[in-house]
């Protein structure tokens, strides 16, 4: 009827709209659709837009919903908007009439709507936008005839779309399904981008959008560009410009990123035509075109595609839903890029272009998409196994009998066990000998050995040099030492140099734990190893020229003079002045005096150690305070 608008009918699905959608619908008309699913299915109908305007009896305008059947049923009249009807709709009936009826009316759009006869719960709306959608992922099934229907879309298929763009619409434009038949789409929603380019693709013009909450992409394969072999035309063009060059429109810069004057045909006639070759067989799924550049503008309105397997038989590709042969929307300026989806796909090596229309001369650049078609191997069952060479049995005459199983013995066992069996002997030899060179022994002195080394001697860079033993003065035994005094080592019974080892020294070597007697020595804790003696005394103590040896004989060596500072309290000095008490403080365990030299106490050697003579001891300063301070011996 006069009333039908937008009507597209595929063959799982389609999408009707009033007349003049989504403007006003006119007065007194009416239109009527009949939808026809398989036996025993049932359809899907989801409502896009509603607004017919409301009146008693729905006089003005309605739509209503016929179910063929036994017994037969309807839905509707309804009128009104989208608040006061139900959007999704499932009907159990396999044919189906829609009637829309106009009367006179001041407002209303009218309505749209689309179908599906497979029954598919995930039917969306043609007009449905993306940013309703609040899952990170996500399908859906989008009706065929979306192309037409008013909504805009931002952005384009590498880069991704606009939340807000028109879902169904989109998909068609990043080509994942074709207005023609429609069909499933896959979604990820992904943070936005600052600008979204514009781009005319399959039909459907975006636009140049902003920034958006998320970004729209989705999910195709064999998508690459594809390369081209050679580029064959039935003509091409040259001229001479006007500075008197000549000008070559050859078939070789027909391609897509190609510089200068692009493939352009010498007489613009139907017959003219532009091969691509891909140099073997791919599986292509879409066609990228574009004008020449500069100041002639030339390029192609539209154009057939033709492919081939050999160069000899000749296809003409032809539309999802009809047999007739398709007629794709080439470009509108000789600048911009435009994009032609194969919704199903090409399978072939040469496609062959066929300009329709054109814009002041035939003219082309071409990119072709796709991916490497997959190799298909034929399966020969059995093409490798030899023959079978029959079993001869000979057969006794007269009754057999068995006193059991018959028990068939394999020839290859022995010989396979004898492999088995030397293969796990010798991973028992190897771990065998990986334990013992592992192992450790312990030797007599405590030391851990390696047996793969053995008692083979110490290298020299494994020993350590322990220092000479020092002696101590006896007379500075008799003194308790708790200030000042530095851990004591019991000499061994070996005299002289003693060389030791990386590896702690036994108990009959000569050496014990160090004693601890103050807070200066380590707390609580022993030594693993006895440490030698430092050179220098830790604390310094103020020391005096020792005397003379009165017996004339040679000093003796290793013998270490400490001079102690009285305190002067409670020692028998109180009767000095206090200048002098300030001058000279020490520990009053070694307040020791005598009549010659009653500030300090000069050690006396031992009966078997002579003092060394070579040693020259600094003054004490006097000091401001009670702090006494020492230096270190020149």
């Amino acid at each position: 009827g006069e009333g039908c608008g937008h009507t597209v009918q595929g063959p799982s699905s389609g999408t009707l709209a009033s007349r003049n959608f989504p403007g006003t619908y006119p007065n007194n008309t009416q239109c009527e659709w009949r939808l026809r699913a398989s036996q025993g299915t049932g359809l899907s109908l989801v409502f896009g837009d509603f607004d017919l305007e409301y009146s008693q009896h729905c006089t003005a305008g309605s739509l209503t919903i016929l179910l063929t059947g036994e017994p037969a049923s309807s839905i509707g009249p309804l009128c009104g908007n989208m608040n006061m009807i139900q959007k999704n709709l499932t009907l159990n009936s396999s044919e189906v009439t829609i009637r829309f009826e106009s009367g006179t009316h001041r407002s209303g759009r009218g309505f749209l709507l689309s179908y599906t006869t497979e029954g598919h719960s995930g039917l969306t709306s043609c007009m449905e936008r993306g940013i309703y959608r609040k899952t990170p992922q996500f399908s859906a099934l989008c009706p065929a005839g979306c192309r037409n229907v008013s909504g805009d879309i931002w952005g384009e298929f590498s880069q991704g779309y606009r939340d807000t763009s028109v879902l169904c619409k989109a998909a068609i434009h990043a080509g994942v399904i074709s207005d023609e038949r429609g069909g499933p789409i896959k979604v990820s929603q992904k943070r936005s981008i600052t600008l979204y380019e514009a781009s005319l693709a399959n039909g459907v013009l975006s636009k140049t959008g902003s920034l958006s909450e998320k970004r729209l992409v989705f999910h195709k394969e064999c998508t690459g560009s594809l390369p081209v072999s050679s580029f064959n035309a039935s003509s091409f063009w040259e001229e001479v410009d006007s500075l008197g060059r000549h000008v070559t429109w050859s078939p070789g810069n027909a391609d897509l990123h190609s510089q200068g004057a692009a493939w352009a045909a010498g007489s613009s006639e139907q017959s003219a035509s532009l091969e691509v070759d891909l140099g073997e067989r791919r599986n292509i799924t879409g066609i990228i075109t574009k004008g020449s550049a500069g100041r002639n503008h030339f390029y192609v309105k539209s154009y057939k595609i033709l492919y081939s397997k050999d160069r000899k038989l000749w296809k003409v590709y032809k539309s999802a839903s009809s047999k007739e042969e398709k007629v794709f929307e080439g470009n509108t300026d000789n600048e911009q890029e435009v994009r032609n989806d194969f919704i199903p796909p090409i399978m072939a090596r040469y496609i062959l272009i066929q300009p329709q229309t054109w814009h002041n001369r035939v003219s082309l650049r071409v990119g072709v998409l796709g991916c490497a078609t997959p190799r298909i191997r034929s399966f020969r069952p059995f093409a490798n196994v030899p023959p079978v060479t029959p079993l001869t049995v000979n057969i006794p005459e007269g009754p057999t009998t068995t006193g059991g199983p018959v028990i068939i013995k394999n020839q290859d066992t022995a010989s396979n066990l004898v492999v088995i069996l030397a293969v796990v002997g010798l991973l028992a030899v190897c771990v065998l000998v990986l334990v013992l060179c592992l192992c450790r022994k312990k030797s007599s002195g405590g030391k851990m050995q390696s047996c793969c080394r053995g008692n083979l001697p110490l290298l020299e860079s494994e020993l350590m040099l322990y220092p000479v033993e020092r002696g101590v003065p006896g007379d500075l035994n008799k003194v308790p030492l708790t200030d000042y005094a530095e851990p004591d080592l019991i000499a061994g019974g070996k005299a002289g140099q003693k060389t030791g080892s990386t590896f702690r020294p036994a108990a009959d070597e000569g050496y014990t734990i160090p004693l601890i007697f103050n807070h200066y020595d380590v707390p609580g804790q022993f030594h693993e190893y006895a440490e030698p003696l430092p050179p220098e005394p830790e604390y310094a103590t103020p020391f005096t020229e020792p005397p003379q040896d009165p017996g004339g004989g040679e000093a003796k060596k290793n013998i270490c003079v400490v001079k102690v500072v009285s305190p002067c309290q409670g020692t028998g000095l109180n009767n000095m002045g206090s200048s002098q008490l300030a001058r000279y403080d020490c520990p009053p365990q070694r307040s020791l005096l005598t009549e010659e030299n009653p500030r300090y106490k000069i050690p006396q050697a031992a009966a078997d150690r002579a003092r060394k003579s070579n040693v020259v001891y600094a003054e004490p300063q006097a000091r401001d305070s009670l702090n006494h301070m020492y230096y270190e011996p020149l």
